[in-house]
């Protein structure tokens, strides 16, 4: 342990979505957080696909990233480590509503867009 972290504890995220763990593999999508109970998603058990924001920023993520199946699903934060990587595999799924994924991203209201619908 350093002298700074010392006197000053250790240095706090500069985001919410910091916080975040991510793990993706070529089963599952897992999301972990010290204050929440860890989510898991296996890829093939992926039912729909929606973005989910609020009006909570900036001080706790505002965007939401929701992978949904029928008896699990996951929430990852836009802007966590790992957001990126699982946008690029999903947004190649078939019938991935591109429009909605911008709309999302200009709107500061309340508000779910669907991504993405098992057909």
């Amino acid at each position: 342990m350093g002298i700074l972290e010392k006197l000053f504890g250790k240095p706090k995220p500069k985001n919410p979505e910091d916080i975040f763990l991510i793990t993706i593999n070529k089963e599952f999508i897992r999301v972990e957080h010290p204050e929440r109970k860890t989510e898991e998603i296996l890829w093939n058990d992926i039912q729909e696909i929606k973005l989910i924001n609020t009006d909570d920023g900036p001080f706790v993520p505002d965007v939401w990233l929701a992978l949904l199946g029928e008896n699990s699903g996951c929430l990852i934060p836009h802007g966590a480590k790992g957001f990126e990587t699982v946008y690029e595999i999903i947004s190649k799924y078939d019938n991935f509503n591109f429009d909605n994924f911008i709309s999302s991203m200009s709107c500061t209201d309340n508000e779910e867009f669907l991504l993405w619908i098992k057909q």
